[in-house]
């Protein structure tokens, strides 16, 4: 019975303080009205065009995946059966194309040993490769990468 009457004591209390305070004003962390729907930002074009038409981006640090210097905007879904990057990149392909190979880490399997082809958990390239925008960044950053790191 005393607890039943703490909890209306504090009930009567949030109540009397939002009479008080008045409606409030509801903002997101972003400052938008939380009742209005996000903007969409606007869509940007990959850069480079064709494969093979563009220098390698150079990385900036040490064990960072290359990033993609070529537009994907076009390639079809990697699925199980089918992954367009290795038309390429792939152990086959990659000399007649003129295009880097698969690194020999994505052919190592979950128990250490090297595989024929290219391991499962290696498959969905752009998990890792990034393909590049005409972007401007979403925060700023001071990071100063080392250029030139193969």
């Amino acid at each position: 019975m005393k607890r039943n009457g703490l909890i209306l004591s504090a009930a009567v209390a949030l109540a009397a303080c939002a009479t008080v305070l008045g409606p409030v004003d509801v903002k997101s962390l972003r400052g938008a009205d939380a009742a209005t729907p996000d903007q969409a930002p606007a869509v940007r074009q990959q850069l480079g065009a064709k494969p093979g038409n563009q220098q390698t981006i150079a990385r900036t640090f040490e064990g960072q995946p290359p990033l993609i210097p070529h537009a994907t905007d076009n390639f079809d879904e990697v699925t199980l059966a089918d992954n367009q990057c290795l038309e390429c990149h792939g152990e086959d392909a990659y000399k007649k194309k003129g295009a880097p190979r698969l690194s020999d880490s994505h052919f190592v399997g979950a128990d250490g040993k090297r595989q024929q082809v290219a391991d499962a958990r290696r498959y969905a390239c752009t998990l890792c490769h990034a393909p590049q925008f005409d972007a401007p960044p979403l925060v700023e950053s001071t990071f100063k990468g080392e250029s030139g790191k193969k």
